[in-house]
């Protein structure tokens, strides 16, 4: 029965919130609309660099990753590093958050390294990108913070003022809960609690800590904002695929850019659900639609959403069966 439980929570949930919220974000919208607006309003061959973009970002991922390996003294080749994201990916399109897991054993085995060592390396490579996204949504919060406000001021006389404190507050809870976290990780009381949680920011602190005295700190760094860089150009790229968003500037692709990445944090398959309800609020800001979508012209935010997220989605599924197929090749030659 506790596996049949653990199951649930574990796949039954994604699977849920990807459901619920599709469902929300859809039931008022008219799907011919949304076909029709997929035919007029799209240039399709911009999506050809998005695609060439994307590869590059599992390239740099894999070179970044390849860093912290040696830094363990474990030399994998590129090619199996690169293979090891394209599956990280595809095995978490099916089952949520397990990729990360399925890419630590998979090297392990693969270079005969512990797989303790290896998931240490990984857990430096997440959190460093956790990292990146709360520095890039306090720097959006602050460039698009007006946007925010005229949004919720179109909602109420008071929401605007509401939505500023909330925006303000949220910033206050964050930086609250680092100086918890900092205040645990150097507590020295014997609390159970306290103590467990103590040991696993001194774990996560170690794989992170790591990354600045390895070889080529520097080069990891540089790969990071390659990565990221790729992630942001892709949906800059991809927005001038349509027509509706093609005169969007550089922040409100930001605004895009974070609250979509903020969507991919939620537990669903493949993003789906939370990084369409990201988008689509996002352009709801800049006048593309409105939230929730209920309209005919809604239908634009949502041919946007939809057509982004699938692309970037069927390009996980082309690279992972290439991935899968590599590796079966090479187990053969082993």
């Amino acid at each position: 029965m506790k596996d049949i439980v653990s199951k649930l929570l574990k796949y039954g949930i994604p699977i849920a919130i990807s459901v619920g919220l599709a469902w929300f974000l859809y039931k008022n919208v008219d799907l011919e609309a949304i076909k029709t607006s997929l035919r007029q309003d799209v240039n399709y061959w911009w999506f050809v660099p998005v695609i060439v973009v994307s590869v590059l970002s599992h390239i740099f991922r894999a070179l970044r990753w390849r860093l912290q390996l040696r830094a363990i003294d474990i030399d994998a080749p590129l090619w199996v590093l690169v293979n090891s994201i394209f599956g990280t990916y595809f095995v978490n399109l099916v089952f949520p958050r397990l990729g990360e897991v399925w890419r630590t054993g998979y090297i392990a085995r693969r270079q005969k390294a512990p797989f303790a060592t290896v998931l240490g390396s990984m857990v430096g490579d997440r959190l460093s990108d956790t990292v990146t996204v709360l520095l890039l949504t306090i720097v959006t919060f602050f460039l698009a913070q007006d946007a925010f406000v005229k949004f919720f001021a179109a909602r109420g006389d008071n929401a605007g003022a509401a939505a500023s404190w909330t925006m303000w507050a949220l910033v206050a809870v964050a930086v609250l809960g680092m100086v918890s976290l900092v205040w645990i990780y150097r507590s020295t009381s014997q609390n159970r609690v306290i103590a467990r949680v103590r040991g696993i920011l001194h774990d996560l602190w170690e794989g992170f800590a790591a990354i600045a005295h390895m070889d080529g700190k520097w080069m990891f760094l540089l790969y990071t904002v390659l990565i990221w860089g790729c992630y942001f150009l892709q949906l800059y790229i991809a927005s001038k695929a349509f027509t509706f968003t093609a005169g969007l500037g550089v922040i409100p692709i930001l605004v895009l850019f974070v609250l979509s990445s903020l969507g991919m944090a939620v537990p669903s398959n493949g993003g789906l659900g939370p990084w369409q309800f990201a988008i689509i609020f996002g352009l709801s800001l800049y006048g593309v639609g409105a939230f929730p979508p209920s309209t005919p012209y809604d239908a634009q935010a949502s041919a946007f959403a939809w057509l982004v997220w699938g692309v970037q989605q069927l390009l996980i599924i082309v690279l992972g069966i290439y991935a899968f197929a590599s590796i079966a090749l090479d187990r053969k030659k082993e």
